[in-house]
Order: C-alpha cells, then sequence, then structure tokens
C-alpha cells in the first residue's frame, strides 16, 4: 500500500501547538486539509495561525508566493465532525487521556469511510488501547511527530497489537511523502525515542542525588564531553520539568515500575514546588531577567606530568595516546599488569584509568576519566579521585589533560561518572528494545539522532566503543548497586558474549 494521494483529504483534530504543527506539514505536502476542534472558533483561528506561519515562510523564500496562497485555498476549519466524513486520514492531537481519544474514534469510526486510516499522535499511551475502543482496529496506527513538526524530520510510526501491516505502510510511506523521515515502532511504552532517551536523564540526576556534581557540571560535561546538544539539565528546564517528569512516569508505569525507568525524587521535589523550567522562570536554573548562568566547576592551572607510561590498550580512549604526544610529553610502553588493565600510569605512581563502572576508593592512589564522544574535540574532561588519591596524582592528571587543551571538572566518586554510564545505559536498553521486537537497530539509530539529537545513535556508539564495554561497564555498575537498575539485559549479554567471528556482521 502507497502513500496517500496527494487530491486525498487530511484531517487534523485538535488544533494545539502540535495539531496546526502537523496541519501545516500535510498542507505544505499538497493535500487539502481539515481542521476541527470541539471548541467553537478554535480551527478558524489555528488556520488563521497557520497562515501567518506561511506567510513567514514567504519572507524566508522557502516558499513562494503562489504556493502559500493554493496551500492556504486547501485549508478549511471544520464546524462539525461529520465535515471530516471524505478524509482518507484523520490524524488526532486532543487532550493526553485515554478516555478522551476512545471516544473520539469511536464517533469518527461511525463518520469516515471503512478504508480511511486513524492516526493518533499520542507520545505517552497506548496506541493498542486507544485502537481497542474500535471495531476495526486494523486501520488504526500511531503517528508520532516531534515538536515543531514543520522543523523536525522524524515521526515515530507505531503499530498498535491489532494495527494491519497494510495500513502501517501506508502511514509510514505517506510521512515519507511529507518529506519526514519515519521509523517503524511496535507499540510499547515510550516507543522509540521516550523509551532509550530516558538514561540521558536518569543518570544526570542520580549523579546529582548522589552528591557526585552540581547540574551546571554535569550539564557542561554530557556537553563539551560526550557531545550532547544540551545537558539534561538544562534541556528539562526546555522542555518542562512537568512534561519530562510526566513522560518519566509513564513509561516507568507502563513497565510495571521496572527499576530501569524509575523517575527521580529531585525531579519530583522541583515539580512540586512549582519550579518547572523557562516557562515559570525557574527550574533547576533561574531563567529570571538578568540572572546569571551558574559556572561548571573547573580545576585550576596545575603543571603536566613529565611523562606518562601506557600500560596496555586503552581501548575507547586510545586517541589520548596521539594528543599526549602532541603536546609534547613523551609516552612509554610498558607490558599491561592484568590485575590493574589498561592505563596511564603517572611519575607520581598514581593511574589514571577511563571509568569502568567500579569506584577510586577501591583502588591505591587512582584517578578515573570519563567518556568522550572524541577525545581530539572535547573541550573538557570529568575526572574523578578517592580521598585517598595523593594531592600529586590529581595534580598531574590535572595538568595533563590541561595539557592537552581541555577543561577539568572534579565530580565525587561516581562509578561509571556521567557520559560512560549514560551511553553504557543508552545502549543496553537499545539492545534490549531491538530484542523485544521494538524497532530495527536502522531505525533505533535513525531515531535517536534525529528525535534528541544524540550525537551518534546506540548501535553507532557500540561498534565505536567495542563489543563488550557497555556490558562490562553495567556489570561493574551492577554489583556496586545491585538493585537491578544497572544490570544488563540479556540481548546486551548475548551481545557481549557472541563469538569473534561475528564481529562486523552484528552490532
Amino acid at each position: 500500500m502507497t502513500a496517500l494521494d496527494l487530491s486525498s483529504p487530511v484531517a487534523v483534530v485538535g488544533t494545539g501547538t502540535m495539531g496546526q504543527g502537523i496541519a501545516q506539514v500535510a498542507l505544505v505536502a499538497g493535500h487539502p486539509v481539515r481542521l476541527y476542534d470541539t471548541v467553537p472558533g478554535r480551527a478558524r483561528k489555528a488556520a488563521e495561525a497557520i497562515g501567518t506561519r506561511l506567510d513567514r515562510l514567504v519572507e524566508k523564500d522557502r516558499l513562494t508566493g503562489p504556493d502559500r496562497d493554493a496551500a492556504l485555498a486547501r485549508l478549511l476549519p471544520a464546524e462539525s465532525l461529520a465535515e471530516l466524513a471524505d478524509c482518507a486520514l484523520v490524524v488526532e492531537a486532543v487532550l493526553e487521556r485515554l478516555d478522551v481519544k476512545q471516544e473520539l474514534f469511536r464517533d469518527l469510526e461511525g463518520i469516515v469511510s471503512d478504508d480511511c486510516l486513524l492516526a493518533t499522535n499520542t507520545s505517552s499511551l497506548s496506541v493498542t488501547a486507544i485502537g481497542g475502543a474500535l471495531r476495526a482496529p486494523g486501520r488504526f496506527v500511531g503517528l508520532h511527530f516531534f515538536n515543531p513538526a514543520p522543523l523536525l524530520p522524524l515521526v515515530e510510526v507505531v503499530s498498535g497489537f491489532a494495527t494491519d501491516v497494510t495500513y502501517a505502510t501506508r502511514a509510514y510511506e505517506t510521512a515519507r511523502a511529507w518529506g519526514k523521515t519515519p521509523v517503524a515502532c511496535a507499540d510499547t511504552p515510550g516507543f522509540i525515542v521516550n523509551r532509550i532517551a530516558r538514561p540521558f536523564y536518569a543518570e544526570a540526576f542520580a549523579v546529582y542525588e548522589a552528591q557526585g556534581a552540581d547540574p551546571a557540571t554535569i550539564d557542561a560535561v554530557l556537553r563539551e564531553s560526550g557531545g550532547f546538544r544540551m545537558g539534561a539539565f538544562e534541556l528539562t528546564d526546555l522542555i518542562g520539568q512537568d512534561v519530562n517528569e510526566s513522560v518519566t512516569q509513564s513509561v516507568w508505569r507502563s513497565f510495571f515500575q521496572d527499576v530501569r525507568f524509575t523517575p527521580s525524587l529531585a525531579q519530583r521535589r522541583l515539580v512540586e514546588s512549582g519550579r518547572l523550567g523557562r516557562k515559570t522562570g525557574h527550574g533547576w536554573y533561574d531563567h529570571g531577567d538578568g540572572a546569571e548562568r551558574p559556572e561548571p566547576d573547573t580545576a585550576e592551572r596545575r603543571e603536566p606530568p613529565a611523562y606518562v607510561v601506557v600500560e596496555g590498550d586503552l581501548g575507547p580512549a586510545a586517541e589520548l595516546l596521539a594528543l599526549i604526544r602532541e603536546a609534547g610529553i613523551p609516552v612509554r610502553d610498558e607490558d599491561v599488569d592484568e590485575e590493574q588493565g589498561a592505563c596511564l600510569l603517572l611519575p607520581s605512581g598514581g593511574r589514571l584509568l577511563l571509568a569502568d563502572g567500579q569506584t577510586a576508593v577501591e583502588f591505591p592512589d587512582l584517578v578515573y576519566f570519563d567518556l568522550a564522544l572524541d577525545y581530539r574535540r572535547a573541550t573538557r574532561i570529568a575526572l574523578s579521585a578517592s580521598q585517598d588519591t595523593s594531592a600529586q596524582t590529581l595534580a598531574e592528571a590535572t595538568g595533563l589533560f590541561q595539557a592537552l587543551g581541555k577543561q577539568v571538572s572534579f565530580i565525587g566518586d561516581v562509578p561509571g561518572m556521567i557520559v560512560a554510564r549514560t551511553v553504557a545505559r543508552i545502549i543496553d536498553l537499545a539492545y534490549d528494545a531491538v530484542a523485544k521486537g521494538v524497532a530495527t537497530e536502522e531505525d533505533i539509530d535513525t531515531a535517536m539522532r534525529l528525535g534528541v539529537n544524540y550525537p551518534l545513535g546506540p548501535f553507532e556508539w557500540s561498534r565505536r566503543l567495542g563489543r563488550t564495554w557497555a556490558y562490562v561497564l553495567l556489570d561493574d555498575l551492577h554489583r556496586r548497586d545491585p538493585s537491578g537498575r544497572y544490570a544488563p539485559s540479556l540481548a546486551l549479554y548475548r551481545h557481549a558474549h557472541a563469538p569473534d567471528s561475528r564481529e562486523g556482521t552484528a552490532s
């Protein structure tokens, strides 16, 4: 089944921000569009707002005047659901309440033709549950656009338990014909993006709750070392703490309170206090007029070490060796000590080790450094140590990374640090999702890059970091926090223990 013909009318029910955005997408693609809202007069106001946005596109030379005029001629506010009878697709973008959506689609089913595609833009409710109210749920799908719909390319095409593949294919091809990048997804809590993105927020909040670092430092490390567009605290302030926590709560409850999705108590307190982020003027940060953004913790300048000794293969951090040599610091090679593993040995006798899910207090005179997306381009590195780490080792570790052009932030002795534990958990949830038939590896990578602007998809990250990296780190974390939050999934276990001969043929 191919995409809808451009002559086929498309209806959007619900004329808030998302409804207007979806209507604009269908309109610019070339469809006649009907707008309906239960509040009298709101559909007409929404049509006027869409017209204003099209005018702006003309001003920016992104749309021609004649194309705008033709689009506006195809846009029609509807006074009743009965006016949607000839539509080939109806997309719902109303209140996120199951009973409201079910009632709407029951009414629509008695109005539209038998082959009309019915779609919900829900981000948190079960597509299966909404479609369960229909006599013919096979034609019901999820079309989850991301806000703002006219700008963001991703659309999650969600098949409910009863969705017929022919209708899912029609929805997928229609989204693609509209210039979007669709990904196919089974009906699972959070779909792809909101399911796999949970650790990005949860681990930042967990580090904060453990008093490992303040929000400004955690955000800076995620941006400047992890390569994320925004840190978790600033991003949730932008989204709205109430909105972000609501999604987390929904996913957690839908997975029967699975500990991997446990909400943050610190965020709960923030919501209870009414500090919802930018929209209220205060969240994790103060957004009031004249408020200064807090600076991340940054270490003072220290002298670099006279040399470093590399013991073993540094794996994901191997690029550091070239940077150290380029900085004029001699690098000596020695055979690896099997008990201590790969590390950089400093003149003080202390060791520098990539975050591995263990704590610095377990080892003598050790400093951990966090994972970076790209050690050459990273501008900040997080370090952690125990109270027993010598001052000389701390100074040499700081000076080493500063000599490489990095700012240094010290955090508490938190296993897995910040970027490493976040990326490992994202990778784990991605493998688990594929194993449970949620989506393909390719679609998950696409969804996470386009939906939340991750620098790499989880499987791209996994291939870069190595087959066993995420599993080993999470297994170490699980031993130190046996709550189940960090227990590697069976899918990740199988991937990590697959025969080497399969390397390169599966990720």
